[in-house]
């Protein structure tokens, strides 16, 4: 893909994005006008308008594109590290053990940051298992042929899901009615009482610069690992970076706003089918669709149902499923 064709589809999605972005400050149950929105937040004066739209909008919108965007970017790596189009960010166990570490802390009654600490040592603990078991398999290649032991590895990320998810429903099962709603919202995803810091809208772009140097060893390692270690590419050292930089980014995302599907797997999907698998493309493209896609679907929760707010992961579910099955079906299944 040229260079010129790069920047205007990165240009187009980051227009896109800030359109999502204006309309999500302005939309709510006092809704804002196009025109004050910019004022606003460059002159903040002392109305109630001004306190919406700085204490409760702009940090929840600003979050819900930074977790996007995480998980966005590290569906497209996933992907890439098990060479199949339908991996999402969750599929190594991560999700499973995240919500085991946040429902233990609210059964305990523990407030915010211990929820979003336990969801984050859930998730890394994950990690690890995964990684130490499957280490053997990160670099184990055939030189003759393109296959591999990434099925070993889905398997154990696919074994340790299953203990998590137990102990999910054990806890569920023992904690006390009145904890159960802020579980099971949780659990489907909720950016309401998510917390705005300097690293969680620094990561993506650390993210994305990290990775973007790389982009050609990851386009080779889409071949297979013997083809891509024939080619040059250090195969064992990039795997493992892939792996630990998507779990990485689905974890900070998890433990900000719990489980949110599709985002992770729809998105990338979906660049891929129109943009082509250039990772030096990809990459950058799934984390401005990522972050637009989550945002609007956030806008949604907050607005279809208002006063109430549903949690956003149904939002995505009943957004990203269909959508997923138009493009299988517009591409006649082929992934």
């Amino acid at each position: 893909m040229s260079r010129g064709r790069a920047w205007r589809i990165a240009l187009v999605l980051a227009a896109l994005l800030l359109l999502v972005f204006a309309v999500a400050l302005a939309s709510g149950s006092s809704l804002l006008s196009f025109d004050q929105v910019p004022r606003l937040l460059l002159w903040p004066d002392d109305s109630p308008a001004a306190e919406v739209l700085h204490r409760l909008r702009l940090p929840r919108a600003l979050a819900a594109m930074s977790t996007g965007a995480l998980l966005a970017m590290s569906g497209a790596l996933m992907q890439v590290l098990l060479r199949n189009p339908l991996a999402d960010p969750y599929v190594l166990g991560l999700s499973g053990a995240a919500a085991l570490g946040a429902l233990a802390m609210l059964a305990l009654g523990c407030g915010l940051w211990a929820v979003q600490g336990g969801a984050l040592v859930g998730a890394l603990l994950a990690v690890a298992a995964v990684f130490f078991l499957g280490r053997h398999d990160m670099g184990r290649l055939d030189a003759s042929s393109s296959q591999d032991d990434t099925p070993r590895l889905l398997l154990t990320g696919v074994m340790i899901s299953s203990i998590a998810m137990a102990g999910v429903g054990l806890i569920l099962s023992l904690a006390p009615g009145e904890r159960l709603r802020g579980m099971l919202f949780w659990m489907m995803g909720d950016l309401s009482g998510s917390e705005l810091s300097g690293w969680l809208l620094a990561l993506p772009v650390l993210m994305c610069a990290a990775l973007l140097p790389w982009a050609r060893d990851l386009n080779l390692l889409l071949r297979g690992p013997g083809p891509a270690q024939m080619l040059g590419v250090p195969v064992r050292r990039v795997r493992a970076m892939v792996y630990l930089a998507a779990s990485l980014g689905a974890a900070v995302a998890v433990c900000t706003a719990g489980t949110i599907g599709f985002v992770g797997l729809v998105v990338p999907h979906a660049l891929r089918l129109l943009f082509g698998n250039d990772q030096r493309l990809l990459l950058p493209a799934s984390a401005l669709a990522g972050a637009a896609f989550l945002l609007a679907a956030d806008t949604l929760a907050r607005t279809v149902a208002a006063p109430l707010q549903l949690p956003v992961g149904v939002v995505t579910s009943l957004i990203g499923a269909p959508t997923f099955i138009v493009l299988l079906a517009r591409r006649g299944g082929r992934t």
